[in-house]
């Protein structure tokens, strides 16, 4: 079987190709983003993975960082080995990260407007008794007292405002 007649040639250098860009491409390729802005800012390519996390008071191997409790065959004493320390030369990185974890998550669930449209009806002719809201003729999906106060709780909790405005106006009948 005859070879293909590319396969025979030889190579040639080829002095058009920028090679520090190619390299650039690679290393992009194999380098994967990080999606935290504060590391990422503070990353240095050069240095290794272990190096980069260590220079910014993180920590690559969690077995390494925390002490280590060690029992002795003959007496049941557990010592300790102490945790390395090392030289954080990056501790803005940590003050951003934890200034960031400490900030409150805002709870970005909503309700529907037909569900709480649904959920003032049944307040609204029900008040707190479940099981007539489950024999109501508006209960179009046929929900169990048990799901009705859910969907009650849940609109509590995301529309605090709303409910307590639409309990006002309830009162004020």
């Amino acid at each position: 079987m005859p070879k293909a007649k590319k396969s025979s040639r030889r190579k040639k250098f080829d002095y058009g190709q920028d090679r520090k860009k190619l390299k650039k491409q690679f290393m992009k390729k194999q380098a994967p983003r990080i999606e935290n802005s504060q590391i990422r800012n503070a990353w240095n390519d050069r240095k290794s993975t272990a190096r980069n996390l260590q220079e910014m008071g993180l920590t690559f191997d969690p077995n390494r960082s925390l002490p280590i409790k060690k029992l002795t065959m003959l007496s049941g004493v557990k010592e300790r080995t102490p945790a390395p320390t090392t030289i954080v030369t990056k501790p803005y990185v940590l003050d951003q990260l934890e200034e960031e974890a400490n900030r409150p998550e805002k709870d970005t669930k909503t309700l529907s407007s037909d569900l709480m449209e649904y959920v003032q009806h049944m307040i609204r002719e029900h008040h707190d008794n479940y099981k007539a809201m489950a024999r109501d003729e508006k209960n179009y999906y046929q929900d169990t007292p048990k799901q009705i106060k859910r969907k009650i709780n849940e609109y509590k909790r995301c529309h605090t405002e709303s409910y307590d405005a639409f309990m006002k106006s309830l009162a004020d009948k």
